[in-house]
């Protein structure tokens, strides 16, 4: 048998607790409307019997009250309330459904009929005059209205006495329906809580499983067992067989991870037994800084002043990469750079500098502009014999710090601009280190540098056109 998934679980066992619930609200509606019915067309009768014999006591006391006035006043009320026992008279007539003999019922209507023909003789007489007449049928007509009030009694008994045992019936009927309601109540409420056990322990248990298995996960440990979350074939069977695959996944991906980290290892092992045959650079540091006071009391100004920017390149170079450093503390690394490289180039080569210094304590990470200018020196300025030229602009934008580092040289094509600009794709920038010099590779690790360290707010352009020179663009966000 195919198991039942969560949501058809839902849509047949609710309907069905519904369904019942309903049943038993109709079956107790319908026993009381039943009896509501039944109770209502007996007083219907009742009341209409007892309004037939006030009606008639007042119609005679009214006609006797014309009959000592004789005034428009009286005559009007008495109209009145014979119009009223009309009415009631005519809506006798119209109930055949009553539970009264036959007979009975008719004649208690002629009483009726004879009243009012009594009533209209004795105004008649009255108004001829003919006192012996009108006496007679007023006598006539106060002895059929007695005889309608018996009659009207005996016609409520009839009445009651033929519901009595009707009425007991369905009070019986009645208790009986309650105690079903109340047994079907009972029952629908233990349904209720059975399914609602049921169907919370089969959502909440394999989750809870799920959940301490995903617990031991987070502590580290990866050898546990994830068959029993598997074996229901439900939303939660099928949320176990996969978290039983990312699982397995899991552990075959820290299993490849390890063997990278392990070759990396070995990698960086004889990397640094390659480093430890170098000169100490801190050394270097050291020595540089000692040839520069030698040369200073020997009156070599200019070879102590270019020795003191070697010092201090060397020394902002052993700092560590992943600590920021102000756009103050890098533009003056850039300057030690820019000193040496005068040295080098002579008048060869210009620097322009436009620095807004209310934007300098930016921060951006340390060594990030030097291998852009490293760049435009190796691919522009050293083919150029003569007037080449370097500017750094740093200004300050609504956005953040706008910085551009421009030359003069000889351009860069389009192809590797475009590789240099997508430096997130890794496929384009492979690519670098077999079309460009190493600075391309450089140029690339300050993009990602600043990538990461701005995010997505950074923005970094390329302007380059053939013999006319490059431009790159940073723009970036303010940092609070």
């Amino acid at each position: 048998m195919r198991a039942l998934n969560i949501r058809t679980k839902l849509f047949v066992f609710i309907p069905i607790l519904v369904v019942l619930l309903n049943i038993v609200s109709f079956v107790i509606f319908q026993s009381g409307k039943m009896v509501q019915d039944s109770y209502h067309i007996m007083m219907e009768r009742v009341l209409l019997y007892k309004q037939i014999s006030t009606e008639t006591q007042d119609n005679i006391l009214l006609l006797n009250t014309y009959i000592l006035n004789q005034d428009n006043k009286s005559y009007g009320n008495y109209i009145l309330h014979k119009e009223r026992l009309e009415k009631l008279w005519n809506q006798l007539g119209k109930d055949h459904a009553s539970n009264v003999d036959g007979i009975q019922r008719e004649n208690y209507y002629q009483m009726i009929s004879s009243f009012l023909e009594s009533e209209t003789a004795v105004i008649d007489h009255l108004k001829r005059d003919d006192f012996d007449s009108y006496l007679l049928k007023y006598e006539e007509a106060e002895k059929i209205a007695g005889f309608i009030r018996e009659e009207g009694q005996q016609m409520v008994d009839r009445e009651l006495s033929y519901y009595q045992p009707i009425y007991h019936k369905i009070i019986n009927y009645s208790q009986d329906i309650n105690q079903l309601g109340i047994a079907l109540f009972f029952i629908t409420t233990l349904l209720s809580f059975v399914f609602a056990v049921w169907l919370s322990r089969s959502i909440s248990v394999p989750i809870d499983r799920l959940v301490e298995k995903a617990k031991q996960i987070s502590k580290g440990n990866l050898d546990i067992e994830t068959i029993d979350l598997t074996k229901t074939k439900d939303e939660i069977g099928i949320l176990g067989q996969a978290f039983h695959q990312m699982l397995k996944d899991l552990k075959h991906y820290i299993s490849q991870h390890i063997q990278v980290i392990e070759s990396n290892r070995l990698v960086k092992e004889l990397e640094l037994r390659a480093l430890q045959s170098q000169i100490n650079p801190h050394f270097l540091f050291n020595t540089l800084n000692i040839i520069s006071k030698l040369a200073f009391i020997e009156g070599a100004e200019r070879t102590s002043d270019l020795t003191v920017s070697a010092s201090n390149l060397i020394r902002y170079n052993l700092r560590k990469l992943d600590k920021p450093v102000t756009l103050k503390d890098e533009l003056d690394h850039i300057k030690e750079y820019l000193t040496i490289q005068k040295a080098r180039f002579q008048d060869r080569v210009s620097f322009e500098y436009d620095i807004d210094e209310s934007v300098l304590n930016q921060m951006i990470p340390s060594l990030t502009l030097q291998p852009i200018l490293e760049n435009a020196f190796v691919h522009g300025i050293e083919e150029k014999e003569t007037g080449g030229r370097i500017k750094i602009t740093v200004k300050g934008i609504s956005s953040g710090v706008f910085i551009k580092l421009s030359d003069n040289g000889n351009g860069m094509d389009e192809k590797i601009r475009q590789k240099l600009l997508n430096y997130m794709n890794e496929d384009e920038t492979s690519t670098l280190s077999t079309t460009t010099k190493s600075t391309g590779l450089g140029t690339i690790n300050v993009f990602k540098r600043l990538s990461l360290f701005y995010g997505d707010e950074l923005e970094i352009n390329i302007k380059s056109y053939k013999d006319v020179g490059t431009s790159v663009i940073f723009r970036l966000p303010k940092l609070s």
